[in-house]
């Protein structure tokens, strides 16, 4: 098949312009976006992004889970699309790229083709995931994870928000649910772009990051169960503090990480101490481990040497506990088809790159079930993201759109 040549890119200007234009859509207080999964500002963005697909000359399908489908055709109507995308929702405080750029480095694909009038004879899809965040309705990759076959369609409308709000009704309200059967396309292969949200592309003076693998994941929640008393008249030898056995877990949980260094890791996010008052030895700790790892093998290490661990600190204390496993997924290896054809375009670009394992989870991950898939990074300045001091330099955008753009046209197969 014909390769693209080196002359073929993008329009970096009209990219960075659209990745501004949707910044303005439910900002932040500091600079980033809050523009979470099917609040009115989410509706916004999806409007912006429809109407510019429009204007591409590209047609919309929408699914029951408000997956968005803008299609430009080839000249084989009945070959397999190659789909490209991310998610357009953010974190509360979130930056301006994470997800966007994968989504609107998809549009730019598209015009770019136009102004070069290239036809190719696989159809082109960009994609538009709906919570793939998962800050506003857990878990995260939920619309994908429905796509892939991961989640029941009707467990993910029941999904609750924090005020009581459920999934399936909000995404009728803001009006983007549609018709179509979430799961029932299929696709020729799947590319996503996304900022690394890590340091060691930055660091390292590389341009793009060719993701071969992505870390499994591992959520364990763990409730320590003491009892509550007085902080100044209870005596030491008596006390029964769930603060202190958490205190102790979470340090095991480092050592654990550190035991399967380098690219393996391990934190609790979340923290719930009750009842966390001044003066009340805590009765109960709430605590959320992530473990993460591109080998399975370790992850279930982490998992049983926590659960093993974590009982005796609690037993010698005279402390109970619980263990709740409320999230994970396997680690993802991409296909190798798809990487090279990543790797391939960035060495015909002429941009330094490297191999890299993702760190955080990705509407590819869930993909990567139902199709070949790979994934393409730039970096971000220090590694920083889910903040609204996250940034990219444009030259990286670019970049990192263009190699999308070589492996999605190669492909897609450009007709000559």
């Amino acid at each position: 098949m014909p390769t693209p040549g080196e002359n073929l890119k993008i329009n970096g200007e009209r990219l960075w312009d659209s990745l501004m234009e949707m910044s303005r859509i439910g900002p932040g207080v500091a600079g980033g976006n809050n523009r979470q999964t099917l609040t009115d500002k989410d509706g916004e963005g999806r409007k912006l992004f429809q109407s510019w697909c429009k204007a591409a000359g590209m047609t919309m399908g929408l699914d029951t889970m408000g997956n968005m489908f803008a299609r430009r055709e080839g000249t084989h109507p009945n070959a397999l699309p190659v789909y490209v995308g991310s998610h357009l929702d953010t974190q509360p405080t979130g930056g301006k790229y994470d997800g966007v750029l994968g989504v609107l480095g998809g549009l730019e694909i598209i015009r770019s083709l136009n102004d070069l009038g290239i036809k190719t004879k696989h159809p082109i899809v960009v994609t538009n995931w709906t919570n793939e965040e998962g800050t506003r309705f857990a878990p995260a990759m939920l619309a994908s994870g429905v796509f892939a076959g991961v989640h029941a369609e009707d467990w993910a409308y029941d999904r609750e928000d924090a005020a009581g709000r459920r999934f399936g009704d909000e995404l009728v309200r803001i009006g983007w649910r549609g018709e179509e059967k979430t799961g029932a396309r299929r696709m020729h292969a799947f590319f996503e772009l996304h900022i690394e949200q890590g340091p060691i592309l930055e660091a390292e003076g590389k341009d793009i990051g060719v993701v071969t693998h992505g870390q499994g994941v591992s959520w364990i929640q763990v409730t320590i169960t003491g009892k509550e008393s007085h902080t100044g008249s209870t005596p030491m030898p008596v006390r029964k503090n769930a603060g202190l056995g958490m205190a102790r877990v979470l340090d095991l949980v480092d050592k654990i990480a550190w035991s399967h260094a380098p690219h393996a890791v391990g934190a609790a996010g979340h923290i719930d101490v009750r009842p966390n008052s001044r003066n009340v030895i805590p009765g109960t700790a709430v605590f959320t481990v992530d473990f993460r790892s591109p080998e399975r093998a370790v992850i279930e290490d982490m998992e049983s040497r926590l659960k093993t661990g974590a009982s005796d600190i609690c037993k010698a204390i005279g402390l109970e506990i619980a263990f709740e496993k409320v999230a994970g997924f396997d680690p993802v290896t991409f296909d190798s088809d798809c990487v090279t054809a990543i790797r391939a375009a960035a060495e015909r670009l002429g941009y330094s790159h490297r191999d890299i394992i993702s760190g955080a989870g990705h509407d590819a991950c869930w993909i990567t079930r139902v199709a070949p898939t790979a994934m393409v990074m730039c970096p971000c300045v220090d590694g920083l993201s889910h903040n609204e001091a996250e940034e990219i330099r444009p030259e990286w955008a670019t970049a990192g759109a263009n190699v999308l753009f070589h492996a999605v046209v190669e492909t897609a197969q450009i007709v000559e």
